[in-house]
């Protein structure tokens, strides 16, 4: 990280009401000074100014505005940061972010700049970082809710209470080493094999939160699997509320996989519309049949669709028991079906709809909203949010299977430090430079 100040727009460019331009670095009060009549001497930090802005080159006036102070290291970026607040538009913004160019030792932050500095400044962890990355990207109340939670430090103080243990128990082994001839006391072999156990129990209880966390991220997954002109696809339209795919009354119509993206009670769903199932020769359509397989072997959830008009719910017996535990079996056009029928089916564990006239749809979706809500509050309440963080866990939990006092005192205690280091991969607590512009450049210019 450079010691030059850095500055971006933080809010969305275009024409708007107010326009944020951030400014964090050792120098940012000589924007204050350069484009402005105040006196840097009184100014007050977390105190906001009305001001005129002057470009710093023509001396035209630029805007008038709000101005604010935060002074290091109690600011977001842990620097000194100042906030002008102009007019949001284009002509304003082009202006004001051309005059800081002019300041020397200034220049346009990198994505995810200023957040990359909070972490180098120990203002947050990379945990937390990512918390802030989702909160701006949240999309439904779900989101939002866990995002801030993990922004706020949950996670992350789970995975430092870990890597405390782990750290304590790596002091006490290296303190063995330095003086071979003294033997390991059996009370502390106990307590160390007993803490990691314990370690062991916790972190695999916390893995088997079945990807949920993912999930919320990037959206629980639906996919409406059955046989030609089932009204799979009319159901989808109904669920989309518009006419999101074609609707033919020919076999085949559907060849390849369509998804769409809803806000289901706050869950993001994806609803994925796939080709019929049925023996064909014809070979797009086969690959069609294939992808359908996939998409649903893929899927959190497996509606099976079927024309209760023609067909018994026996006929999908096999189905059932393939995609057993993840299956809404659905029986499709009740306009066509006498109330014994109905009755019968409803008996039979199925959802009875009509996806062309758009009856039951709203009992099939709140199924679906429950199910996925009773699998996200079932589990523990913080969440594995990231692959990356997965896959740390499970190292993890490899070296502490390998930990053994019958080895070679070295060998326990490098399968310790092992551990405590994968659990501050995900943390950021050691050096991994290499991790984070990855992670931060994924963020807009302005945070």
């Amino acid at each position: 990280m450079d010691n030059q100040t850095i500055y971006a727009l933080s809010t969305v460019f275009g024409k708007s009401g107010v326009a944020v331009i951030r400014i964090s670095g050792k120098e940012a009060l000589k924007s204050v000074s350069c484009m402005t009549n105040i006196d840097i001497s009184s100014l007050k930090s977390r105190y906001a100014y009305f001001t005129k802005l002057y470009h710093i080159q023509s001396k035209d006036l630029l805007d008038k505005c709000l101005l604010l102070y935060f002074k290091s290291p109690n600011s977001f970026t842990g620097e000194d940061i100042v906030e002008i607040h102009t007019h949001g538009s284009r002509a304003v913004v082009a202006a004001v972010m051309d005059s800081l160019s002019q300041i020397k030792g200034f220049r346009l932050a990198e994505a995810g700049e200023f957040s990359k500095r909070a972490f180098y400044n120990n203002k947050m962890d990379l945990t937390e970082a990512e918390g802030l990355a989702d909160l701006i990207d949240a999309e439904t109340i779900e989101q939002q809710k866990y995002a801030i939670r993990q922004m706020d430090g949950k996670l992350k103080g789970l995975y430092d209470g870990w890597r405390e243990q782990l750290l304590k128990i790596l002091s006490h082994l290296e303190a063995y080493i330095d003086f071979p001839e003294e033997d390991i006391p059996e009370n502390i072999i106990y307590e160390k094999q007993n803490t990691v156990f314990k370690l062991c129990e916790d972190i695999t209880e916390h893995l088997q939160s079945d990807s949920i966390g993912e999930r919320l991220r990037e959206g629980f997954r639906v996919a409406i699997i059955g046989a030609p002109n089932a009204g799979k696809s009319s159901l989808l339209n109904q669920i989309a509320r518009r006419e999101a795919v074609i609707v033919s009354d020919i076999a085949g119509t559907t060849r390849d996989s369509i998804d769409i993206y809803i806000d289901l009670g706050g869950y993001p769903v994806v609803f994925t519309d796939t080709a019929g199932l049925r023996e064909t020769t014809e070979e797009i359509e086969q690959k069609g049949i294939k992808i359908a397989y996939d998409k649903a072997k893929q899927a959190d959830l497996v509606i099976f669709l079927f024309d209760a008009s023609i067909d018994s719910v026996q006929c999908i017996e096999k189905y059932k028991k393939e995609f057993e535990n993840k299956v809404f079996v659905v029986a499709n056009k009740q306009d066509k079906l006498n109330p014994s029928q109905i009755v019968e089916l409803q008996k039979s564990g199925c959802f009875v709809v009509s996806a062309k006239q758009n009856i039951g749809t709203d009992i099939l979706l709140n199924a679906i909203k429950e199910h996925i809500s009773n699998r996200f509050t079932s589990n523990s309440g913080l969440l594995i949010s990231r692959r990356r963080y997965r896959e740390a866990l499970y190292n993890t939990l490899e070296y502490l299977k390998s930990f053994d006092f019958n080895k070679e005192i070295e060998l326990t205690t490098e399968d310790i430090r092992l551990a405590a280091r994968e659990i501050g991969k995900i943390t950021g607590r050691i050096e991994i430079d290499e991790v984070l512009d990855k992670i931060f450049g994924s963020f807009c210019i302005g945070k």
